[in-house]
């Protein structure tokens, strides 16, 4: 049996048993052609300026079309994952408060889930799915085992996590993902060797079920070393550009503390905005993504956007 067949088994049989298997709004498409279709986008503003949708061009699939609606992304709406990949070095420990104070504080009515990236999947101590109980859910952040490779990949985490999100409610999705971001299955971590299937299937898992990546790198207990850091951010960069998201923090070391990437990402959130457009579907509930390109003309603005989503994406 090979390395991966057993890691997907593994990942199987771990979801199960965690009782990771969870309501997924599936986007069954009955008829071919044009459906109203949603997307999740932020907007940089350096003088936080109010968006002007008069100066958004958008093109799906090669063909301009108009945006027909646009809604800032309302707090007691939006669901946030905050994935902790299990391996991280024992020094996380000196960013738990940062991360604890992060939830407490986020705005009330915003859901947030706490979970940590172990064995392919995503585990939460106690009952899985959202809450806006933040005190709660701040409870959860705890050390991680600090075991090299435990998570198995970061990015089969995330896919088994997208595909399953633990929620019926439709909403903005947004996810922060701390870890190194290295993919131990796409072999070597050379500058030469930076094109791995399981991110890229990672990253369309997101894109069709609608969320936005973002991401902190942090050291794990088994890569060192500049070439694994390089791998693991340029992998996280490409995710979170392909989904709309950023990553936070380019460089070679940990943070300091966490709390100056936290604020930046919070304020991403209450910067973002759902935009309703037409895109053409397939029947049936898999197809191909749409490719979407979206721009403005707003000077000091600047737009961060999905470059695929499935069509009739309802969010």
């Amino acid at each position: 049996m090979s390395v991966l067949r057993r890691v997907l088994l593994t990942t199987t049989f771990a979801a199960i048993t965690a009782g990771y298997i969870a309501p997924v709004l599936a986007q069954e498409v009955p008829v071919e052609g044009p459906v109203t279709t949603t997307a999740l986008i932020n907007v940089d503003s350096k003088h936080e300026v109010a968006l002007d949708p008069s100066m958004l061009t958008l093109s799906v699939d090669g063909h301009a079309t108009p945006v027909t609606g646009i809604r800032p992304v309302h707090p007691s709406s939006a669901q946030v994952a905050i994935l902790i990949d299990d391996g991280l070095r024992g020094s996380f420990g000196t960013q738990l408060k940062d991360l604890k104070d992060f939830i407490t504080n986020l705005p009330t009515g915003m859901q947030v889930l706490v979970g940590y990236m172990r064995n392919g999947v995503v585990n939460v101590d106690g009952p899985y799915g959202f809450t806006t109980d933040h005190v709660a859910a701040a409870d959860k952040v705890r050390l991680p085992i600090s075991a090299p490779g435990i998570s198995a990949s970061p990015y089969f985490c995330l896919s088994e996590f997208v595909k399953h999100w633990p929620s019926n409610q439709p909403g903005p999705r947004f996810v922060m993902m701390l870890t190194n971001g290295v993919d131990p299955y796409n072999g070597s971590t050379s500058v030469l060797n930076q094109d791995s299937p399981y991110v890229q299937t990672a990253q369309e898992d997101a894109q069709r079920n609608g969320v936005a990546v973002y991401s902190i790198p942090y050291s794990d207990a088994g890569f060192r070393g500049g070439r694994g850091s390089y791998s693991g951010q340029n992998y996280l960069s490409q995710v979170a550009e392909a989904t709309g998201a950023e990553m936070f923090n380019y460089g070679m070391g940990n943070p300091v503390s966490l709390t100056p990437f936290l604020n930046q990402f919070q304020k991403s959130i209450t910067e973002s905005y759902t935009i309703s457009f037409m895109a053409n579907a397939k029947a049936g509930k898999r197809q191909n993504l749409s490719r979407i390109k979206l721009k403005t003309n707003q000077p000091d603005v600047k737009i961060h956007a999905p470059d695929g989503v499935q069509p009739g994406t309802n969010l």
